[in-house]
Order: structure tokens, then sequence, then C-alpha cells
């Protein structure tokens, strides 16, 4: 097919991390995608619905000619901060 361009597929991996909502389902987030998050009601929807979200999100950085991102080393934490609360 003359003029068409061939992509090179790859795969890509990316943290991806889940809270649970606070009415009911899952949350996903992936760090290294600024705004890429998604949500669903069990974690085995949760998952293919961030699957499906990075891969969109992929897909929009590669048709506007933007480089796909490599993740970055992460961490997660927990700290503790006192609090006052009113009696």
């Amino acid at each position: 097919m003359k003029g068409m361009k061939s992509r090179a597929r790859r795969t890509v991996s990316y943290s991806v991390f889940y809270e649970q909502a606070p009415d009911s389902g899952y949350v996903a987030f992936v760090p290294a995608l600024p705004g890429c998050h998604t949500q669903g009601e069990t974690l085995e929807e949760t998952e293919r619905n961030v699957k499906e979200a990075i891969a969109l999100y992929l897909e929009s950085l590669a048709s506007h000619g933007e480089a796909i991102p490599e993740e970055r080393r992460s961490f997660q934490g927990r700290v503790s901060v006192p609090v006052s609360i009113p009696a």
C-alpha cells in the first residue's frame, strides 16, 4: 500500500495504582501518564479498563507525534502527620 506509513509495535509497561472507591468499586491511575485514570466495579473490570485507557492515551500521543513516555522509578510510601481535631 503505497503512501501508508508502517508502525512498529512494541509492548510497554506502566505502574498502576488501584484504590477502593468511596461508594463502591475501584479507581486506577497511571502516575507516568498524567490524567490517565479509570474505574470499575471489580478489580478485574478496573484492570481491563485501565489497559484500554493506557492504549488510548498512547494512541493519542502517537497520533499527535508525541513521544511515548518511559516510566521513571516510582515509590509508594506512607507518612503520618499530627492533626488537631476540635472537641
